[in-house]
């Protein structure tokens, strides 16, 4: 079964960790949220040291299909956001298949 990360969960875990008042944790986890966004839409990349890389590229409008009824539809072109983890995250997370 994969378990779901939420804010709740992080506020609630640097709660017990630090001790510090809910509300506040999770103002600054909303502020943490939104300056990512901000810098994203303006086209900045965002690094997080030991974590990963957030950066927007953009997409070509390309021909594609629908995968229930296989009826081909333009799909328009796009802004993303792709994450490219570092290398500390890659290795604290990284588990062998066959264990």
């Amino acid at each position: 079964m994969i378990k779901v990360l939420t804010k709740v969960d992080v506020t609630e875990r640097v709660y017990k960790e630090t001790g510090m008042p809910r509300t506040i944790i999770s103002d600054i986890l909303s502020d943490l949220f939104e300056e990512v966004c901000v810098n994203l839409k303006q086209d900045k990349n965002v690094k997080i040291t030991s974590f990963g890389t957030f950066k927007t590229r953009y997409k070509n409008e390309r021909l594609g299909r629908n995968p229930k009824t296989g009826e081909e539809a333009i799909i328009e072109a796009r802004r993303v956001v792709s994450f490219s983890a570092n290398k500390k995250l890659k290795e604290k997370t990284a588990r062998k298949i066959n264990d």
